[in-house]
């Protein structure tokens, strides 16, 4: 794709540019609408930055949701290569999602103060999207549907998320179909309810691993430990930046700030993948 600005000397070299309308860049990426989207509150030239991280940052949330929602669907028809090709693209978005903190991470308390108040009780929980893809790690909460009461289309969707199969769900049915170990309690569990680790699925990843490198299970767990673990980054990174900004005061939205992140970037996702480990 070129956004080179010099047009070709040559006449039937050169791109068209007269159009009825808008271009057809513009009709397909939208971008007209994407750089209208920032209305800072404060005089101050950080929040812009603020702004559009943050906005980037949804971007990303929405095409991880996607890829996810993707491998899920592709293991519920035992299609392995699908889900492995869609965990693949997740890392690479899940990259690009966590260099979005970069300019951020480095605010000072002073900085981050001086738009601060524009956000009001905006915080990040409040982001749909973000929860959606928590969700699908199997970090359900019917609790975190609460703030989004008063917007239909989005509390339907969240609702209708919270109550279907997790990625990490769909993972464990289809290594039961593959003749694998997992308890009917695992299979059968509240699908509202938050994954909590099995000693069951950790045998069932412990004895992949110590056996065939190559096998199906093994090339499984492999392409969910690297979400796993960028998805760890990003929470570490949050913290982080959090930490600079604004200490261990109180968050935004009345949220416990640090001290949340803290309790968030402890948890493991898909948990006995890590465990199992002790036991190769």
């Amino acid at each position: 794709m070129s956004h080179d600005s010099d047009v070709p000397e040559d006449a039937a070299q050169a791109p068209a540019l007269d159009f009825a309308g808008t271009t057809p860049y513009e009709d397909y990426v939208q971008a007209d609408v994407l750089t209208h989207l920032q209305h800072p509150l404060s005089d101050d030239p950080g929040e812009m930055v603020f702004l559009v991280t943050t906005q980037v940052m949804e971007l990303w949330f929405t095409v991880i949701v996607h890829e996810w929602e993707s491998a899920a669907a592709s293991l519920r028809q035992d299609d392995l290569p699908g889900a492995l090709a869609a965990l693949k693209r997740s890392t690479y978005e899940l990259q690009s999602l966590n260099a979005s903190w970069e300019p951020l991470a480095h605010l000072t308390p002073a900085q981050f103060n001086s738009y601060r108040s524009a956000l009001g009780e905006g915080s990040g929980f409040q982001s749909a999207m973000y929860r959606r893809l928590e969700f699908l790690l199997g970090e359900k909460s019917a609790s975190m549907l609460v703030p989004h009461r008063g917007a239909p289309r989005v509390y339907g969707e969240l609702e209708k998320a919270l109550h279907e199969p997790s990625l990490y769900d769909e993972v464990l049915r289809f290594l039961a179909r593959r003749g694998e170990d997992v308890p009917d309690e695992v299979l059968e569990r509240d699908l509202a309810a938050r994954h909590e680790p099995h000693p069951a699925v950790e045998a069932v990843w412990a004895r992949a691993y110590a056996g065939d490198q190559g096998s199906d299970v093994v090339r499984l767990g492999e392409a969910l430990t690297e979400v796993a673990e960028l998805v760890w980054r990003w929470r570490n990174d949050h913290l982080v930046a959090t930490r600079r900004a604004m200490g261990s005061k109180t968050g935004t939205g009345g949220s416990a700030g640090v001290a949340w992140l803290e309790k968030r970037a402890a948890k493991n996702v898909f948990p006995e993948l890590w465990t199992a480990r002790s036991h190769v």
